[in-house]
């Protein structure tokens, strides 16, 4: 090799001087590398993207189908829901199940009930949840994270486990049959206190050292600068603990005999028939009546829920 060809090789290449046409511009080796790993890249990603948008699809057909069918169900008559082969329209219409529903079933009282028992049970969740969580998240005790891992311990064990010594508690006391007989034993917040309390520990430090230092007091710094840092993680939190109280169904069941308590889950069961010939039509007409109430928050909410759900996720 010449002194020509060694002075060649160990400057890079200039443009036009490379492999290829004489018009493109050439490359290092270094360059070269990282196009071919962006070529790697990018077929990989588009695999991963088609299974993505299949994964997609398959999930949105298990979801909308019996959601569908639910509906239309609700709007066909009792020889049109068992005709084979199966009709995926009603025919005919018949809207007389909703009607059926108000007038036949106290359904306005269950509804009466699911929201007083929703409502207190979701501010009380969320208040005790975000004091629980802000004081393991900022202050120092002694057996901080002993009582913290109790709180992680507790979110390990089946309601079903506490269903017999609960009741026997609560009837003792003779709250059977009433709002705080239901709503007392559901008040635990394990899962509110881990949710808040990881999403307090996230925020930035400096900006509570500098509320710190500005004599912000403790409580004052969660409501002016925690909370107002905090509504997207809060947010979900609080559409988790309404759709989970509304739909409470085994407690309610135990604690209510008469419908002056009993919540809409337990208002479905009285439109069931005890012979085994269940009028599906009202049943269903009922369901979507109970669900509309819950579509209608996630959609008002579902973006700061998915904020709060994905918050942390995404570095960089």
């Amino acid at each position: 090799m010449t002194t020509t060809d060694q002075v060649r090789h160990a400057l890079p290449p200039t443009p036009g001087t490379g492999p290829g046409t004489e018009d493109a511009p050439a490359l290092t080796a270094a360059q070269r590398r990282r196009a071919a790993r962006r070529g790697l890249a990018f077929q990989g990603g588009s695999g991963a993207r088609i299974l993505g948008y299949a994964g997609m699809v398959l999930a949105l057909l298990l979801f909308f189908v019996p959601l569908y069918f639910i509906v239309i169900t609700s709007l066909k008559t009792q020889g049109d829901i068992y005709s084979d082969p199966i009709s995926w329209l009603p025919n005919p219409f018949a809207p007389e199940n909703y009607s059926y529903v108000l007038s036949e079933v106290r359904f306005d009282r269950y509804l009466r009930n699911s929201i007083i028992i929703t409502a207190i049970l979701t501010v009380v969740q969320v208040a005790l949840g975000v004091l629980c969580a802000y004081g393991l998240a900022f202050l120092r005790f002694p057996g901080r994270n002993l009582v913290f891992l109790l709180v992680i311990a507790s979110l390990m064990v089946p309601n079903q486990v506490t269903v017999i010594s609960n009741y026997a508690l609560v009837a003792s006391w003779g709250w059977r049959n009433t709002f705080q007989g239901i709503i007392v034993p559901l008040a635990a917040v394990a899962f509110g206190t881990f949710l808040m309390r990881n999403h307090f520990l996230s925020l930035p430090k400096e900006v509570m050292e500098a509320a710190e230092l500005d004599g912000t007091g403790f409580g004052r710094t969660l409501f002016r600068v925690v909370l107002p840092m905090s509504w997207p993680t809060l947010v979900a939190f609080t559409l988790i603990t309404v759709v989970t109280e509304w739909n409470q169904y085994l407690w309610p069941f135990l604690m209510s005999d008469t419908d002056a308590v009993a919540p809409l889950p337990i208002g479905l069961t009285q439109l069931q028939d005890n012979e085994g010939l269940t009028n599906w039509g009202p049943v269903m007409a009922a369901t979507v009546l109970t669900t509309l109430p819950m579509l209608v928050i996630f959609l008002i909410l579902q973006k700061q829920m998915i904020k709060g759900l994905t918050a942390g996720a995404v570095k960089g």
